[in-house]
């Protein structure tokens, strides 16, 4: 075990729960509608709560476990076999454990944003649930487990690069975002000004603080990789967020708050899967790139083919996650082949998983509140609670 590795992880993982809770919650909770806000903070807290006890009791055996090329097995179900003194890497087993469960909570909790203000909390639940152990842990061990994509698997020596989560995280949150706003269909009225930016603003600060223990901390070591995936992770984010606003500049005359805090979170997704491989001018160059991209795939999906993925999470995590994995090959630090494989495998893997999970859960639990929930808000209809005084 190493001391200093051990410290930076202990702390790498606090911040990375810090994306979810509180910032994921109040990132998306800013852009809905007031009588709809506790709700977005309840999804986040909710998944937050049952993804550890899933990535406890199976979700990191099926991940991480000694399985084949396909999954890990159910080997270290419940931490079987793993005491304090066990190591992985120099690390302690139980921290790289604790450290892989913070991505597993903001995986799922990603997907929220696709789908609030319409959908039923068993629902979130179950899907969540079901789709973390059956879609998320599998491509995990696929890409960071020794499985069938990494090196030595079906591309070779030379496996896929996925740093952080470009494929793991960003294309399998962004892809099933899509399919679930697809099923749902849009809100009853979709032209509703996000009610507070503030909170959106706030909540991407501490998306980007945390950030830097999602790349920073999957170096898995307190050397000067780590440093460097927190730098180029600042440089693309903090690029993206001018070349968005830049961009909105030009094509509306103004621009927004929200709009450039949506491109520090375009920036962000779209380094995570090169931060271990790219150095600044690299990183400059993809936030850069990420700022036009993501905003112009949010016109394409919302205006275009009028999908109703309520917060943007496929035109900014999916698209960005992907772009990211691309640049990777085009910088020259992995393979064409590897990395474009393996986005079409994930993309078609999580394609068919997430189809079939919302077609058996909506059979269980109703996938959409009724319009008269709809129209009076989750807060008070699912939860009985306002988060203001005066509800708008």
């Amino acid at each position: 075990m190493n001391g200093a590795d051990t410290a930076w992880i202990i702390t790498a993982t606090a911040l990375v729960l810090f994306m979810t809770l509180p910032g994921l919650a109040l990132f998306y909770g800013g852009l809905v509608r007031a009588r709809n806000v506790l709700s977005v903070f309840m999804h986040c807290y909710a998944i937050a709560c049952l993804m550890s006890v899933l990535w406890f009791a199976f979700g990191y055996s099926i991940a991480f476990g000694d399985g084949g090329a396909l999954w890990g097995g159910l080997g270290k179900v419940f931490l079987s076999g793993v005491t304090a003194d066990s190591l992985s890497g120099t690390l302690p087993e139980v921290l790289f454990f604790a450290f892989q469960m913070t991505f597993a909570i903001i995986t799922p909790a990603l997907i929220v944003g696709a789908y609030v203000e319409r959908v039923g909390f068993g629902f979130v639940l179950l899907f969540s649930g079901l789709w973390m152990l059956l879609c998320y842990a599998p491509v995990v061990h696929w890409v960071w487990g020794g499985g069938m994509l990494a090196d030595g698997g079906i591309f070779g020596e030379i496996g896929v690069r996925d740093f952080a989560g470009g494929i793991v995280v960003h294309e399998t949150a962004g892809i099933a975002a899509l399919i679930l706003a697809v099923f749902l269909g849009p809100r009853k009225k979709n032209t509703i000004p996000p009610h507070n930016p503030g909170y959106t603003m706030i909540g991407a600060a501490m998306l980007w603080v945390g950030w830097f223990g999602f790349n920073g901390g999957s170096q898995l070591a307190a050397d000067g990789g780590a440093a460097m995936a927190l730098t180029v992770t600042h440089i693309s984010a903090a690029t993206a967020s001018l070349t968005w606003a830049l961009w909105e500049k030009l094509k509306f005359g103004k621009a927004s708050l929200v709009g450039m805090v949506t491109g520090t979170i375009a920036g962000l997704a779209s380094i995570t899967p090169a931060s271990g491989f790219v150095g600044p001018v690299e990183a400059l160059i993809i936030g850069a790139v990420a700022g036009i991209l993501c905003q112009e795939a949010v016109n394409l999906i919302r205006n275009r083919l009028k999908i109703d993925d309520t917060l943007d999470v496929f035109a900014v995590h999916g698209v960005g996650g992907i772009f990211g994995t691309v640049m990777i090959a085009a910088f020259g630090a992995g393979s064409w082949a590897a990395q474009l494989g393996s986005l079409v495998i994930v993309g078609v893997f999580t394609l068919v998983v997430t189809l079939v999970l919302v077609i058996v859960c909506r059979a269980i639990t109703p996938l959409r509140v009724t319009e008269e929930d709809e129209h009076n808000g989750l807060d008070i209809s699912v939860h009985g609670e306002r988060a203001y005084d005066v509800a708008s």
